[in-house]
């Protein structure tokens, strides 16, 4: 098919899509598959902190981001969200052109899917700057080209990711508190991967299954309840490679969170708190014990991506 320039291209106006950042309250993972990647049961949860990308015509594919973190955050075609915006241009036989801008507020590499969540921003931003009427479920094979997570960071709210993720069901999920321990650096999601394959090596791996007693206390709305059944599989591999995530955990759980974890591969770690004056509490705690960067505080579940303006 011949490419043409992007419909409504370059007089219309910008796009703005609000995206969620999520966490895993259980990440379970079997052994590799003949394709190298694992088998999950992913119980996301979209929380209240969000990256805006805003999409608008321009003569070329650019990328352009702003906010904490963000000289981190690659503005070259390996960005999640220029591949969503070519991807979505070359299934209706258009080019690109498109300025994608990332207003960044979720954490940088730290396990919360933010590359996810602006690659599933900038493809319902192109959708709608370029008047494409994608249907949903074509969106939703798009963001399983992109990646495993970017799935979920379009639907939002809870649900249980299954095959490598991209699989969803949308679960039912009461209100939670949240508190995010930042920490230096990042951990590559496929080094978490070998060291889960390392430590896992004797050990015959069960295939992946939800639990259903996290998902009762999911619906239920019930801290206490989750608290007793958050679970991840990659955790050991996480503490293994950054064992000072321990300290961060034992900070945050002493300080009064009802249960703390790795979110999804690392090195953010995530406590479940009982409500918002706890998790106050918990966040001073955090960042008074010089375990952890900084904290965010935010609550779940949260909407997938949005469209704020056209």
């Amino acid at each position: 098919m011949t490419s043409t320039r992007a419909p409504g291209a370059p007089g219309a106006a910008s796009v703005t899509v609000r995206v969620p950042a999520k966490v895993n309250v259980q990440l379970a993972v079997g052994a590799p598959r003949p394709d190298g990647f694992h088998p999950l049961a992913n119980v996301f949860l979209a929380v209240s902190l969000h990256d805006e990308v805003t999409a608008t015509p321009a003569a070329e594919l650019t990328v352009t981001c702003s906010g904490p973190d963000a000289g981190q955050v690659p503005l070259d075609r390996t960005n999640l969200a220029a591949r969503a915006a070519e991807l979505l241009a070359a299934r209706h036989g258009i080019a690109p052109d498109v300025h994608l801008h990332i207003a960044k507020d979720i954490p940088v590499a730290g396990g919360m899917a933010g590359g996810s969540a602006d690659g599933a921003g900038a493809l319902l931003a192109c959708d709608t700057l370029w008047g494409l009427h994608t249907p949903r479920e074509e969106l939703l094979d798009i963001c399983a080209e992109l990646g495993s997570d970017v799935p979920f960071s379009l639907v939002g709210g809870a649900a249980l990711g299954t095959g490598r993720g991209e699989v969803l069901t949308p679960v039912p999920a009461g209100t939670f508190h949240w508190v995010f321990a930042l920490a230096d650096g990042g951990l590559s999601t496929p080094a978490v991967f070998r060291e889960f394959d390392r430590l896992t090596a004797a050990v015959d791996v069960p295939a992946p299954q939800a639990d259903p007693a996290l998902l009762a206390a999911l619906a239920s709305g019930d801290p206490d309840a989750l608290a007793a059944t958050l679970a991840n599989d990659l955790q050991p591999a996480a503490l293994s490679l950054r064992p000072q995530l321990a300290a961060t955990l034992a900070a945050g759980t002493g300080a009064g969170a009802l249960a703390g974890l790795v979110s999804g591969s690392g090195p953010t770690t995530a406590f479940l708190v009982r409500d918002e004056e706890s998790a106050l509490k918990v966040a001073a705690a955090l960042e008074a014990s010089g375990t952890c960067r900084t904290t965010r505080t935010t609550t779940s579940p949260a909407p997938g991506a949005t469209v704020l303006t056209t």
